[in-house]
């Protein structure tokens, strides 16, 4: 309808709500399983009425069930307050209404706004670059699902479907994308752990393509971790809950992948982490975070370099900073030259989700994916790569020698291909080569800024080993 030709609402009477909680809106649960639910507005009438009351409750939406039966708000001179804790849970509809006079019949009182789809669960800030904000451009089904709301862009909560970092009425032009995005994958996160966990799900969209790292550090530029402070402000002071997120969705990292940053990018990411879990009042935040997937255009001079040292940063991160969790994207299929197509980033999603469900909540196995602790040279010609987190047995598929993912670094800075593997002991790599090795070798493993996504996975959880880079060789 042409905006100009709407009908003009009339000035409404009853109990009208100013202050609370927005449609959709998701509040972050707390330690008691709670929320605040926090509520205020005006109220008028049209009789000679003596005695004036607002009431409010909480519904379940599909129901109508009482989950929080009327009360009494805090009344003043045209004014009213309202305050509770609303158990987790959802979506529930808020309801108000102006009780008049000594009428006994509340469902038959004066009129009241409505509040609708309000869930208490757990809200997820998505921050990084483009893969984090989505740009799967080809199709896959991943609709939406109610209990799964997003903080948009203008400012308001609604139900979350692709694409999420969409610009329509932006009110934070710090994080407006140059270009329309796609799919990405934490609607299936969303959903997951909706399901798993038993309660709604709210996102809020803060991650810009292209962003380096450091934008997001407010020890170098900062301006989207700034953007990122002013999104949430509003989500602190609605409830004064100490909590405000359940977690920080993290992909990021392409943008650091050059000579100069990429061999900083562990510390500044720590500093990012410290940073945010200070400002928000919480030392223990969860972060998710992606180690970066691929990148097919012709590598520059350090490319291969650099995409290593990223990615071996965000591996070393899950080990050393509390609190950080490392998924793996380097065999997801991509729709252009380097970002993760709808399909992979459903099964992000669903990696991403288990990886939260298990280590931050104890829903299910904490299920880690596959990783090299220690590298031996066990023979003149051969190291042992030993690697934890594997619950059945390594194995990648029957290759030649050059997609073998692994490569060997000699003192002198050659680059060694293995010419056999061989996996051994269930948690086990044998690598051998076609010549005596020296004291001083490292060795890396899925390094490369184009890496072939044929490599050792754990044959129970099907994750893929997480890359690393530079691992000394001992012995």
């Amino acid at each position: 309808m042409d905006r100009a030709h709407r009908p003009v609402a009339p000035k409404l009477r009853g109990a009208l709500v100013v202050e609370g909680p927005d449609d959709w809106q998701v509040l972050q649960r707390q330690a008691d399983g709670t929320a605040a639910l926090r509520l205020a507005g005006t109220w008028s009438h049209d009789g000679p009425y003596t005695r004036t009351q607002v009431k409010v409750r909480a519904v379940r939406e599909e129901t109508g069930g009482s989950v929080l039966p009327w009360a009494d708000a805090e009344m003043d001179d045209g004014a009213w307050r309202f305050a509770a804790r609303l158990p987790q849970g959802g979506p529930y509809r808020i309801e108000t209404c102006l009780v008049v006079d000594e009428n006994k019949q509340v469902e038959w009182s004066v009129r009241g706004d409505l509040v609708h789809h309000v869930g208490v669960g757990d809200v997820f800030a998505i921050a990084g670059q483009s893969n984090s904000a989505g740009y799967g451009k080809d199709p896959a089904s991943d609709p939406p699902e109610y209990g799964v709301a997003l903080l948009a862009n203008d400012g308001r909560w609604r139900l979350a479907a692709h694409p999420m970092n969409e610009s329509t009425g932006m009110v934070h032009p710090a994080n407006l994308e140059g270009a329309n995005p796609g799919q990405s994958p934490w609607l299936a996160f969303a959903k997951r752990v909706k399901r798993e966990a038993g309660v709604p799900v709210g996102l809020v969209m803060a991650a810009l393509g292209g962003s380096p790292l450091a934008a997001w550090n407010p020890e170098e530029d900062g301006y989207l971790y700034r953007n990122l402070l002013a999104i949430l402000a509003p989500l602190r002071a609605e409830t004064g809950d100490p909590k405000t997120l359940a977690g920080v969705l993290w992909y990021q990292g392409e943008s650091d992948c050059g000579p100069e940053a990429c061999g900083t990018y562990l510390a500044r990411f720590g500093r990012f982490v410290a940073h945010l879990r200070g400002d928000l009042g919480d030392a223990a935040l969860p972060f998710l975070t992606v180690q970066l997937s691929r990148f097919t255009a012709k590598p520059e001079p350090e490319g291969d370099r650099c995409w290593g040292t990223v990615r071996d940063a965000q591996r070393r991160a899950a080990r050393e900073i509390p609190g950080v969790a490392v998924v793996p994207a380097i065999d997801l299929p991509l729709c252009d030259a380097i970002h993760v197509a709808a399909a992979g980033n459903l099964t992000l999603g669903e990696r991403a989700a288990r990886a939260y469900l298990g280590r931050f909540l104890g829903v299910g196995p904490d299920v880690r994916p596959p990783e090299a602790v220690s590298a031996v040279r066990d023979a003149v010609r051969r190291v042992r790569l030993h690697f934890e987190n594997v619950v059945e047995r390594l194995y990648d598929w029957e290759v030649v020698p050059a997609l073998i993912p692994f490569r060997l670094s000699l003192p002198d800075g050659e680059l060694l291909a293995p010419v056999r593997i061989d996996y051994v002991q269930r948690a086990d790599v044998l690598l051998t080569f076609d010549r005596d090795l020296p004291d001083g070798c490292t060795v890396h493993g899925a390094h490369l800024q184009n890496q072939p996504t044929i490599v050792p996975h754990d044959i129970a959880t099907r994750l893929p080993m997480l890359s690393f880079y530079g691992m000394a060789v001992e012995g």
